[in-house]
């Protein structure tokens, strides 16, 4: 069987299917789906004021790719799901500052490509804005 090749298109389309998903059980559903086909995602929720939350929402991206395996401990790859979580709240960054945000954050690599997306819930109480923000990377 051949083997498909996938670009930054395809890999940031499961990031952010995964940002998006509803809950635990959506969320692996579409990381097997995926990881059939040779893409390894991964998704972590976040929440917390905009500003004291941004170091956070990069570790945590960084964390859930080392624990689901989509990326390895060394720091080429740690920097370059970094590099794209910043580069996904930079794309929001004017609507958020001084509200409070939470969301989930999706992360997906196939070889070289990786992309992060970030499903942004922003606001207070029930007034909430969404966005969507997103990166991607080589490695």
């Amino acid at each position: 069987m051949e083997k498909k090749e996938f670009g930054s298109k395809d890999v940031s389309r499961a990031a952010i299917l995964m940002a998006l998903s509803q809950n635990r059980q959506e969320e692996k559903k579409i990381q097997e789906d995926f990881f059939k086909i040779g893409i390894r995602c991964a998704a972590v929720d976040f929440g917390g004021e905009f500003i004291t939350s941004v170091m956070k929402i990069v570790e945590r991206a960084v964390v859930a790719a080392k624990r689901e395996g989509v990326i390895n401990e060394v720091h080429q790859e740690e920097g370059a799901v970094a590099g794209a979580t910043r580069e996904a709240i930079s794309q929001i960054m004017q609507k958020a500052i001084g509200l409070n945000v939470g969301g989930k954050i999706g992360i997906a690599r196939f070889e070289e490509h990786v992309a992060v997306a970030i499903f942004f819930g922003i606001g207070l109480l029930h007034l909430n804005e969404v966005a969507i923000g997103l990166g991607h990377r080589v490695i």
